[in-house]
């Protein structure tokens, strides 16, 4: 056999495992659109939530706090400042509840998980497909908020459109986050801690404030919180404030996402094929 033909074997094998991958990563996610149908409302609270927060925080509560500072200076509306917050915070949000509350009610007490180990679909299949899912959600979301958003007139920016895959890397940070947590949960009593590690999250990620309104060492604490992260990102893309230095947040983002997911896949598979 010939370096080429061995060459191409390699690579057609490599395709097809990929190929197989996705298609039982597709498996999990097509059981979750199917579950979802029974449960249209809740699905629906996704979207509202984030909608009445622009509404009543940053196009009422803007009247009465005037412009900010925006890239390079120039003032810009009190709700174009918060809408890009709000958009990170409702990624957030979303991956963080599908990847904790709802899979551990999956995992704990519906036993759905290990109705699917019984198929031929990994533990790996398993926390790609619930991930992707959290993802695709956090993604339909993220597209109708950026569309209310432009509907206001507080996107400045065509690099905005950059905000919704900006919202799935925000979810994937999380959801791998969420998923790495969950899988060491005990029961109930320990979503105190997410919803205690959420609250300040949403709070002091210079989601309402500018950072340099904090105090210098909780703006040096700040700088390094994931929320904020994604806010920066999803502000600097909305007012067309592109540049390099973004990448970091990026990294940050990705290295968090990649490394929750792998202890989630390590654990998950302790806990469920001992």
């Amino acid at each position: 056999m010939s370096l080429t033909a061995l060459a191409t074997g390699v690579t057609r094998s490599r395709a097809d495992r990929a190929l197989d991958t996705a298609r039982r990563t597709m498996r999990v996610v097509h059981r979750e659109i199917l579950a979802y149908k029974a449960y249209r409302a809740v699905f629906v609270t996704g979207l509202v939530e984030p909608l009445l927060y622009l509404l009543s925080i940053g196009v009422g509560v803007g009247k009465l706090v005037g412009d900010l500072p925006g890239p390079g200076g120039a003032p810009i509306p009190y709700e174009q400042f918060v809408a890009p917050a709000l958009l990170a915070n409702a990624a957030m949000s979303g991956a963080i509840f599908d990847s904790t509350f709802n899979f551990f009610v999956k995992f704990k007490y519906q036993k759905t998980f290990d109705s699917m180990l019984a198929t031929p679909l990994s533990v790996a299949d398993v926390t790609r497909g619930e991930l992707t899912w959290s993802l695709a959600r956090g993604g339909f979301y993220a597209s109708v908020f950026l569309a209310a958003m432009a509907a206001f007139g507080l996107v400045a920016s065509w690099w905005g459109l950059l905000a919704v895959p900006i919202a799935l890397l925000i979810g994937f940070a999380f959801s791998g986050a969420g998923l790495a947590a969950t899988t060491r949960m005990r029961s109930y009593i320990d979503f105190d801690l997410v919803i205690l590690a959420l609250v300040p999250l949403f709070l002091f990620s210079a989601t309402f404030f500018p950072l340099e309104r904090y105090p210098a060492a909780v703006g040096a604490i700040v700088r390094f919180t994931p929320l904020y992260q994604g806010v920066a990102l999803c502000r600097a893309v909305v007012l067309g404030d592109v540049h390099p230095s973004l990448l970091w947040h990026v990294a940050y983002l990705v290295a968090m996402g990649w490394i929750g997911l792998r202890l989630a896949s390590r654990h998950l598979g302790r806990l469920l094929q001992p």
